[in-house]
């Protein structure tokens, strides 16, 4: 059933009845995205909060010189969303694409207010959720600030093993901050010690 992976994904933090669990499992609405399909577009409203079932998603900038920097890859048993512009209702800063054929489980943020209204332990379920990205979030611009561009493609592998082999070198690059020709030399580098 493709609800089994996002109630795991929940019961690692909260525990449902089973009446809760259909309430929010019909609150859900699937999507499901084709290889290079946005979830979302810079200047638009961010309406869902998306868990990925299958697949792999992007959130990413483009500068005005046209290169990309990606904030964060999702997988299977990932959220992602454009947390600002979901909360408040304002345009996306960030554009979210799939990177695979992707298939996402959604709710609205009307969905999401008569969740928190019907069974409130969903309340602790997301700040947990907050506090994990907004935890990661400041690794990662810690590690972006310290760290040499070996020690952040190390870290990266470390972390994410399974996301390597499903990127392409031009994405993991794009992540790192670092130039695709730069990655595949630290690559040979790091093959030869």
């Amino acid at each position: 059933m493709e609800t089994d992976l996002i109630l795991q994904n929940i019961n690692r933090h909260i525990h449902l009845s089973k009446t809760e669990t259909d309430f929010f499992i019909s609150l859900l609405q699937t999507k499901k995205l084709k290889r290079k399909e946005f979830l979302l577009k810079q200047g638009d409203i961010c309406k869902t909060e998306n868990f990925i079932v299958k697949g792999c998603l992007r959130t990413y900038t483009i500068d005005e010189s046209g290169f990309e920097h990606i904030v964060m890859f999702g997988m299977e048993d990932w959220w992602v969303g454009d947390l600002f512009s979901f909360l408040t209702q304002s345009p996306a800063t960030f554009f979210i694409d799939a990177l695979e054929d992707s298939e996402i489980l959604q709710i609205s943020k009307t969905d999401l207010d008569k969740l928190y209204g019907k069974v409130p332990k969903f309340e602790r379920f997301f700040r947990l959720i907050l506090q994990n990205a907004f935890i990661a979030q400041q690794q990662r611009i810690n590690q972006n600030l310290s760290c040499t561009a070996e020690q952040r493609y190390l870290d990266f592998i470390k972390k994410y093993p399974q996301l390597e082999q499903r990127l392409s070198q031009k994405q993991v690059s794009a992540y790192l901050g670092i130039t695709p020709v730069f990655l595949s030399m630290l690559r040979r580098k790091l093959a030869q010690k």
